[in-house]
């Protein structure tokens, strides 16, 4: 076999950290050894390895919301693109930029229709917002490019490039440039005069935010805005990534069930969106409405996710001539240590004593982790990172993304016992690659949300073999044991002074490490 100077695996390694891709998380197969490879021949990309592709796009989820840049996920077929799309659903919800280079059989062997073969386009459709498949190594490189391009486009999003084996085996000419970095598009002044006027008329007005709008100066200019107008600031129940606690302007978010999130915007007239959608609930339900806005309220949209939320904002603050200075923020106050028994109120309260300043919040606690976001909304200062698209097993994995993401940041993974099951893997990772995160497991030995669910949606004649469908005991699950199988240090709380001692020590020390809470 003729060497060759470079093939095109490598051309698409050299064209990725070129590009800014610095972190590949990846579980490969045959498909992909070319570029496997080519990360250990070229210098620039950290790989980490996933047990299980539902972790490995959890992570990349996680990395790209704090990074605010893609990583890649290396992925083995259609197979294995499909195990991870339940967070690359998560993912797009979340407009998290993701770039997925996912290996398929060479050009020539697709015509025997091999054990592996699938429509690896057919599964990465539904999650991608750019689908393209490699048809020579000739044009990896450029195709490279226009990946980490299309993942940047605003606000964000999953570009997936199928790699067949022999266009990462073929002889390439070399890395191609990176393409300039799509920018938000501009807010028309139209909108924003459309904004102020709405909020000069004197009718209860909401403004509902997203995206960069969550971070610091977008909250800034949102307060300075409320503080000129009285307009209501919200967020959606999940929002990708929400800058929070003490010396931060302070936002309501809506709640999770349909007729709280109806009760709540009742006396909205004029709801102004900010890079987000109307309200809607997350189910149908009989006899409920699934609009949750009252009949007459006029929308306005400010921004559209893919256009300049912050500069929108900004904008209209300068046309309302709103203070500089001085919109209302989130003091500082930690709770007294609680007293009595263990449970997600008293936990939480624990929690909020205990974070650290710039800790990150990585949130699939489901029915358990109210409590502590209630404690937290005056603990320090901290970023809370939930689960956008409501597809369970988000939680560990991306704690891990986020935690490669910012090394220096302490991150807490607030976990329900049910989701944890789903990519309990990604303890492994964080333990290979020594993670600061702290995973706190709810364990009420149950898939807590949907026994609410139950009754909500009329179900008629439940009986005890319904009910053991969303029951986790027999056998209970022990996590102390799972997780150190996995290689992550693990301890179970079962009073309150468990708890504190345990969160606290976690808090001090650095690594991975686990906490079972018994609820």
């Amino acid at each position: 076999m003729t060497e060759i100077a470079m093939n095109g695996a490598e051309s698409l390694v050299l064209t990725l950290v070129g590009a800014g891709v610095d972190t590949c998380f990846s579980n490969p197969g045959t498909s992909e050894m070319h570029f496997v490879a080519a990360l250990d021949s070229i210098q620039g990309i950290r790989p980490i390895l996933g047990l299980f592709e539902g972790a490995v796009t959890g992570m990349a989820d996680g990395y790209g919301r704090m990074a605010g840049k893609p990583a890649c996920t290396l992925l083995h077929l259609g197979p294995g693109l499909a195990n991870g799309l339940a967070n690359l659903h998560n993912a797009r919800r979340a407009a998290t930029p993701i770039v997925n280079i996912v290996g398929d059989h060479a050009t020539y062997h697709a015509q025997y229709d091999a054990p592996l073969a699938s429509d690896i386009m057919g599964f990465a459709r539904p999650v991608s917002g750019w689908v393209h498949s490699s048809t020579s190594a000739g044009t990896v490189a450029s195709d490279g490019a226009r990946a980490v391009a299309a993942a940047c486009s605003p606000p964000g999003q999953v570009a997936t490039l199928i790699l067949p084996a022999d266009t990462a085996w073929n002889a390439a000419e070399g890395a191609a440039p990176p393409l300039p970095r799509p920018l938000p598009a501009a807010v028309s002044d139209g909108a924003v005069d459309r904004a102020a006027q709405a909020l000069r008329s004197g009718k209860k007005t909401a403004i509902l935010m997203r995206g960069a709008c969550l971070q610091d100066a977008g909250l800034t200019a949102a307060g300075r805005i409320a503080a000129a107008t009285g307009a209501r600031l919200l967020c959606d129940t999940f929002a990708p990534r929400l800058v929070r606690g003490a010396g931060r302007v302070e936002l309501e978010r809506i709640p999770y069930f349909g007729e709280m999130i109806v009760e709540f915007l009742a006396e909205v007239e004029i709801l102004i969106l900010v890079g987000a959608k109307p309200p809607v609930t997350f189910f149908a339900y009989p006899g409920k409405p699934s609009w949750c806005l009252p009949e007459g309220a006029q929308v306005l949209h400010l921004a559209h996710p893919h256009e300049d939320g912050l500069g929108a904002l900004e904008a209209l603050a300068s046309d309302l001539g709103a203070p500089l200075t001085g919109p209302a923020v989130a003091g500082y106050a930690l709770p007294d240590m609680p007293t009595g028994r263990l449970n997600q109120y008293t936990a939480g309260q624990v929690i909020a004593r205990h974070l650290p300043e710039g800790a990150i919040l990585a949130d699939e606690g489901a029915t358990s982790s109210g409590g502590a976001m209630l404690a937290t909304i005056t603990a320090a200062p901290h970023d809370h990172l939930p689960l956008t698209g409501g597809s369970i097993g988000q939680g560990i994995p991306l704690a891990a993304g986020a935690a490669v993401a910012c090394p220096h940041r302490k991150v807490v993974c607030l976990q329900g016992d049910g989701g944890a099951m789903y990519t309990l893997q990604a303890l492994w990772t964080q333990a290979r690659e020594k993670l600061d995160v702290t995973t706190v497991i709810f364990a009420n030995h149950s898939y807590g949300i949907l026994n609410v669910e139950l009754a909500r949606v009329g179900a008629r004649n439940v009986g005890p073999k319904a009910l053991s469908m969303l029951d986790l005991h027999n056998p209970e699950l022990d996590f102390v044991k799972l997780a150190g199988g996995l290689g992550v240090e693990a301890t179970r709380a079962e009073t309150l002074e468990d708890f504190d001692a345990q969160f606290a020590d976690a808090m001090a020390g650095k690594g991975p490490r686990l906490i079972e809470v018994v609820l």
